[in-house]
């Protein structure tokens, strides 16, 4: 599966464009996970960078839940067993950033 297309990429807000807004009214644009374990990503700005990487912010939940900057090529570098990878959540809805803070959608 495809971690970032073209349609997300077209409506994820600008790094540093949601500072300052109330979480109920920052929307999380991508959810990532980890499909064997307790890891999530969801996000809510993003970025391309010089290299062609993409940088993101938003809610980190592992060992603890964290807001913070991560990469898709981090994302994409995990692989257990060597197979599974980490995925997109295809059936994510609409979410504010106080939803997922408060549960663990």
């Amino acid at each position: 599966m495809k971690l970032l297309t073209k349609e997300i990429t077209n409506k994820l807000p600008l790094l540093g464009s949601q500072d300052g807004k109330n979480p109920k009214d920052v929307p999380v644009v991508i959810k990532f996970f980890d499909p064997m374990g307790s890891w999530t990503w969801y996000v809510t700005e993003g970025e391309e960078q010089p290299d062609g990487d993409w940088m993101f912010f938003g809610l980190v939940r592992g060992f603890e839940s964290e807001l913070g900057y991560f990469y898709l090529s981090e994302l994409q570098s995990v692989k257990a067993y060597r197979v599974l990878g980490i995925e997109r959540d295809r059936h994510f809805g609409e979410h504010s950033l106080a939803e997922v803070q408060d549960k663990h959608l």
